[in-house]
This record gives structure tokens, C-alpha cells and sequence, in this order.
């Protein structure tokens, strides 16, 4: 459909000759009409009136008269603002042929010679993941996917909180209470129920507050019991995350996380005091951003320590050293908004003309609605009891829906995880979430089954087919079901560069359902096994094109393909 756009944008540029209105300008405008008998194509002459100072009605009907016969075009319209374009069906005939040969449809290369670095999940160690990391965790692993997809080298970093005074905390109520034994026996259980124990006793006894003080002072200054008890918090974490990744198939091109900044964030500080950057406010160094609306950036307490601000420029800095970043995009609740506009603005202020390539992903918030998770925290959703539930879920759904299913368990793995997923995709990322099971889980309507389930439907026609192919005759008389699933189909490329240009993987799974909701009306409504000859061919032709586009959509939101459900 592209190509078709293109062509008709060439002849209009022509047609009007407007310095300001090039082929390409025109064909962005290019539309697909929400209603299809106006048409396959529009141009909404609204956006041209203020160039070519005339009213969008009088437009319509001059580039009507004006632009003649077109390649793929049967009819032009002109219907008030909009001129409308109806394309022939032999087009689409043509185009589900180079949709179903290539399995990489919609990938495209503009990212190539490009590095972007994505920084989204990161936890705090020594503590649980929990639902409020599911949205930077999934949002930021398909927006990875997205821009794979899109030709870029990406560099996916796990940013993790490891670093700070909780660990003098976690230090001593480790010496007290704990030990390797219990540690390894419980896992990150134990050093939570630690820390949670020692805030609980601190309240009594401030002398705790001022040996946890000393205890990080002595890990910051490198002793060596110190450091060894944090990097084995440190390493049993991640092998506890490492879990849940690979649950959810994620993987990370660095953990390296704010411990890892320590050391580079005094040249930080140097260079912005050298910039004539810093300024004292009642013993602390800040940034003064008052003139640019916003309040100042604390780099250094009074008593000399560093704040997130403070790695955080350091971090950028040294990843546009090490990895000489496009873009550099972080993926974090909408609440951290203010905190990486201002220090994206110190970086400008710097001088560093690459911090027009830093940006900030927001996402809303996620609750769980209906029935209850039992956590062994009491107080938060636990993603892995989360994750578990769904699978269990989809465990019980899957065998009712077919009890002859070989691999039962790795299907119910797949959706539950897949609906998790999806649930947390499926609408545009700054908007609230909420997890409800019966929708989440329902093979029916906007969910991760329903789309799995589809195109374990398409993988099932293709299997059945047992290699019917092509060769049988031209089928050109499609009617509208074919007409309307390959228009669809058509559209899945400018739908990843919206995705890309967006940040907002939702716009991938909104698509798939509406390519679901089609395949299924054209699935009940066209025999494809029990036709015959060119009709056959075609119908498994346009089956294998669905198969391709949404399997890309499933790899693109990080969801497992499902053959067989």
C-alpha cells in the first residue's frame, strides 16, 4: 500500500508544484478512510489549505479534474475535503504475494548504522520483582524488539539498584540475624525478611541507624568482608531475576547498574563545577533550572554525598563513550517524568549535543482487579506468584480446550505468560492498567490467548494444507472479507514505524487484534481446506501471509508463538 501512496503523492506533488509540499510530505498525509466505502485511500485536503491558501472542498475537486489515471487506481472521488481513492483488487492480489514469501514483512532498515541503548526493568537487589516492574520490564523489551526490527543495534541495560544506604542496612542485619546457610536456603526471601526486620527494630534503637551509616561507609570505601557480602546479595539476586527472565524470554546486554557509576560520578561533579554549572543552596551543589520552569537538580548533599541525578549523568556519559548512542531511551513510571527532564536539561547544559538523544518512556500505573494474589509479602503483588497463577490458569483452560495437546505445559506456559504480557501492551502505555483475570485469560475479545489462539489457527490451516502451494490458476474475483484482510495486512508496516516513532508497542497489539478479528470473519465465512484449485491456493496464500504478519507481532511484544494451542 505504500508503493500505491507513493504513486499517488508523485502525481499530486507534480499537479501542485508547491516547494512546501513534497511527494514525501504528501504521502504521510495519505489516509485509509474509517469507513471503506469512501474509499481504500484518502487525502484529507484539510492539511493542505493553509499552504495553498484555498479552501479544502475547492482542493478536492481541482486535484480531481487535474489528476487523470493512475497505476492500481479504478476510481477518484472528491467528497467534500477529502479526495478519495478506490484500488484495483488485482493490487491486493499482488501484494499477498510478496506479503506471504517474506516472513521478515514489515522489517525495514531504518535504524541501520545506529546504536540504541534501552535502560528498563532494573530492580533493587536484594528484594523481589513485584507488579510495579512489569510495565518497564515489558514495555522496554518490546520497544528492544521494535527497534531489532527496525534495523538498529540495540544494547539492552539492566540498570540495577544495587548501590546506597539499604545495603549498611542489609549488611548488618546479615551479621545479626542471618547467614549463608538461611541465605541460601531462602533466597531473596530471607533478605527481605531481614531488612524488614531490622527498619522494624530500628524504630527502637537508633543506634542501629548510625552502624548501618557506617557499615555502607565501610563497603564505599571498599572493605573487604563488606564488598563480598554485597556481591553476594548482589549475585543471588540475579540469579532470582534470572528466573523471571527467562520466563518471560528477556535477555540483557549489561547488568551494569548505579555501583557500577560510583566511581565516575566525581568527574561529574568536577565538570559541571567547571562549567560555572553548580551553585551552593544551605550547604548543598544544585543545578539551578528556574528559568526552564523547573525546580533545581541536588548533585551533592551537603555532607558531599551523590544523588540519582548525579549517576544518572554520569551513566549517559559513559554509555555515549562506550556504546556512541543514537538514542538512549529510558523506560519508567510517569512519576520519574520530572526527575529525567531535569537532568536530560543539565546534560544539555553541558554542552552535549547527543542529549537531544535521551529520552524518557513514561508508563501509568498497574493494579490487579477481582481475585487476589496471596503474597508472601502481604502487601505487594509478587510478578513470579503473578506469573504463576496465569500459567496455571491457561494450565486448566488449555486442557479443557483440548486434552489431546502433546505438550500441554509449555502451550499453558506461553499463554499465561503471553496474557500477562499482552494485558500490560495492550493499551496505550501512559494509561492505568488494570489486571483482571477472567479478560486476561479469555480466548475471546482484546487478549494475549485470543491472539495466540489465532495464529495457532493460522499454523493449523498451513499444517492441514500439507503443501498445497500457489500453482493452480489466478484468483483475482476476491470478495470483501479477502479484500478487507489483505488491506489490513498491508498496513502492518507503517504500524512498526508508528510503534517506533511513538515508543508505543500498544499500537503492535491493537493491530493484532484487529488482524485476529478479520482472519477469524474471513476464516468462518471463506471455506479455505475444502476449496479448490486457484481459490485454495489463493485462501492459503492469504492464510500464510496472516501466519507471517502476526508471528511478527507476537515477536515484536515478546510473546512466545504458539503452533499449536
Amino acid at each position: 500500500m505504500q508503493n500505491v501512496k507513493l504513486i499517488i503523492a508523485e502525481k499530486i506533488a507534480g499537479i501542485l508544484n508547491h516547494a512546501e509540499l513534497s511527494a514525501e510530505t504528501l504521502s504521510s498525509f495519505i489516509e485509509k478512510p474509517n469507513d471503506s466505502s469512501l474509499g481504500d485511500l484518502a487525502l484529507p485536503c484539510f492539511k493542505l489549505a493553509k499552504t495553498l491558501r484555498s479552501a479544502p472542498p475547492k482542493i478536492a475537486s481541482e486535484l480531481k479534474e487535474k489528476i487523470g489515471e493512475l497505476p492500481f487506481v479504478t476510481k477518484t472521488e472528491a467528497v467534500g475535503g477529502y479526495l478519495n481513492f478506490f484500488i484495483d483488487s488485482g493490487y491486493y492480489g499482488a501484494l499477498l504475494q510478496s506479503i506471504a514469501d517474506d516472513p521478515d514483512y514489515g522489517r525495514s532498515d531504518i535504524g541501520k548504522g545506529k546504536t540504541v541503548c534501552l535502560d528498563f526493568s532494573s530492580p533493587n537487589i536484594a528484594k523481589r520483582f513485584h507488579l510495579g516492574h512489569l510495565g518497564t520490564t515489558v514495555i522496554g523489551n518490546s520497544l528492544r524488539n521494535i527497534y531489532n526490527f527496525c534495523g538498529y543495534r540495540t544494547v539492552a541495560i539492566n540498570h540495577l539498584g544495587d548501590w546506597g544506604t539499604q545495603f549498611g542496612k542489609l549488611i548488618v542485619a546479615y551479621k545479626r540475624w542471618s547467614s549463608k546457610e538461611k541465605v541460601e536456603e531462602r533466597g531473596i526471601d530471607e533478605l527481605m525478611d531481614i531488612y524488614v526486620r531490622f527498619n522494624e527494630a530500628e524504630k527502637n534503637d537508633k543506634s542501629l541507624t548510625e552502624e548501618a551509616r557506617e557499615a555502607f561507609a565501610q563497603l564505599e570505601n571498599g572493605n573487604r568482608e563488606y564488598m563480598e557480602i554485597w556481591q553476594y546479595f548482589k549475585d543471588i539476586s540475579l540469579r532470582e531475576y534470572e528466573k523471571t527472565y527467562q520466563l518471560l524470554g528477556i535477555t540483557f546486554d549489561s547488568y551494569n547498574g548505579e555501583s557500577f557509576y560510583t566511581d565516575k560520578m566525581p568527574a561529574v561533579v568536577e565538570e559541571l563545577h567547571e562549567k560555572g554549572l553548580l551553585k551552593i543552596d544551605n550547604g548543598a551543589s544544585i543545578v539551578s533550572l528556574e528559568e526552564y520552569g523547573m525546580p533545581p537538580v541536588l548533585i551533592l548533599k551537603s555532607d558531599g554525598s551523590t544523588l540519582y541525578p548525579t549517576r544518572d549523568i554520569a551513566a549517559a556519559i559513559w554509555r555515549k563513550k562506550e556504546y556512541d548512542f543514537y538514542k538512549c531511551i529510558y523506560v519508567t513510571s510517569a512519576g520519574q517524568s520530572l526527575h529525567f527532564a531535569q537532568w536530560f536539561k543539565v546534560v544539555e547544559l553541558m554542552g552535549y549535543d547527543w542529549a537531544s538523544g535521551l529520552v524518557h518512556v513514561p508508563y501509568g500505573t498497574m493494579s490487579i482487579g477481582g481475585e487476589k494474589i496471596a503474597s508472601r509479602t502481604g502487601n505487594v503483588v509478587l510478578l513470579d506468584d503473578l506469573l504463576a497463577e496465569a500459567i496455571a490458569k491457561c494450565r486448566k483452560i488449555v486442557t479443557e480446550k483440548n486434552a489431546d495437546l502433546k505438550d500441554k505445559e509449555s502451550v499453558a506456559r506461553a499463554v499465561g505468560v503471553g496474557a500477562v504480557v499482552f494485558n500490560a501492551l495492550a493499551n496505550s502505555r501512559i494509561k492505568d492498567t488494570n489486571f483482571v483475570w477472567e479478560d486476561a485469560l479469555s480466548f475471546e475479545g482484546n487478549t494475549g490467548p485470543y491472539v495466540q489462539y489465532t495464529y495457532a489457527r493460522s499454523a493449523s490451516v498451513l499444517r492441514k494444507a500439507d503443501g498445497n502451494d500457489a500453482n493452480a490458476g489466478e484468483y483475482t474475483a476476491l470478495n470483501t472479507d479477502e479484500t478487507e484482510l489483505i488491506k489490513k495486512l498491508s498496513e502492518f508496516p507503517a504500524v512498526v514505524l508508528r510503534a517506533h516513532d511513538e515508543y508505543e508497542p500498544s499500537h503492535i497489539s491493537r493491530y493484532a487484534i484487529a488482524l485476529c478479528a478479520l482472519f477469524n470473519q474471513f476464516y468462518h465465512n471463506c471455506p479455505i481446506i475444502k476449496s479448490e484449485g486457484a481459490v485454495k491456493a489463493f485462501r492459503l496464500k492469504l492464510t500464510k501471509a496472516v501466519h507471517n504478519v502476526l508471528g511478527n507481532c507476537l515477536d515484536l511484544l515478546g510473546m512466545q508463538r504458539t503452533e499449536e494451542i
